[in-house]
């Protein structure tokens, strides 16, 4: 029987001048009946006023840990360069033991230079931050089998991205959940692309779940067809929206 279809919603901690509000939105989108909860990983707003306000990512996951009880919850996706590598996998083990056991370790190359060059992090290129994750990834599983006590299971990496010679292949190597940020023949053409990389390291491509945005219902069964059980759909501050939301998960339900 095929993995089931699984709903996402991704509350952008930015445009929110009180917690507050974001504290709120993710009890209603639990309550919604969401599969899962993301935040991201950046330190300025990405779109409207971009310096306008905006709060940090995994002290946040630690609160939310601690209010949900049923979602998961994690980051779409964390900036791999922004923490030691031991130290994230310190604090995703602390966070899934604050939350039972819920956290998805979301993680990519990082991309967005105001975040770099005003938090005195190294820019590089993208091939540089890609090689940086790649050095990171097995010290973050590493770390996972050293700490004491262990991760209350087995963390789920999230690795988000589409890079065909780079990218790609961590995902064959590392990831539980590949997240592709492109639309449908794109993602058909990269997921051959990604079964040649398992192919290459000895993994079957079906062990790795397929994760996108969220393409409307008239279009989602195509997705579906292509393997992807997994849809997020973004939603910004300070309003918090969930009206798409609520559309995505009817959908799934009444499918």
């Amino acid at each position: 029987m095929s993995a089931p279809v699984r709903i996402a919603a991704q509350l952008q901690p930015q445009h929110a001048p009180d917690y507050g509000l974001i504290r709120d939105a993710v009890l209603r989108a639990e309550d919604a009946g969401v599969d899962i909860v993301f935040n991201w990983d950046h330190f300025y707003p990405l779109n409207g006023d971009t310096d306008g306000h905006h709060f940090e990512c995994w002290t946040m996951l630690g609160a939310w840990a601690e209010q949900t009880e049923r979602v998961e919850i994690g980051a779409l996706v964390t900036g791999g360069g922004y923490r030691n590598p031991d130290l994230l996998a310190d604090m995703a083990r602390t966070v899934d033991h604050i939350s039972g056991g819920r956290l998805i370790l979301g993680i990519g190359g990082g991309w967005n230079e105001k975040d770099y060059e005003n938090y005195g992090y190294e820019f590089g290129t993208p091939g540089t931050r890609l090689d940086l994750l790649k050095e990171y990834l097995p010290r973050i599983r590493s770390r996972f089998e050293q700490l004491n006590p262990a991760p209350v299971r087995e963390i789920p990496i999230l690795i988000g991205g589409g890079g065909e010679r780079k990218t790609l292949r961590l995902v064959a190597e590392h990831a539980d959940i590949w997240h592709s940020f492109s639309d449908l023949e794109t993602l058909q053409r990269k997921g051959g692309i990604l079964a040649d990389h398992c192919a290459d390291v000895g993994r079957d491509p079906a062990l790795i779940s397929r994760s996108t945005s969220w393409p409307g219902a008239d279009e989602a069964e195509q997705y579906v067809a292509e393997g992807v059980r997994l849809f997020t759909i973004g939603v910004s501050g300070p309003d918090y929206d969930l009206t798409t939301v609520r559309d995505a998960l009817a959908w799934r339900d009444a499918r």
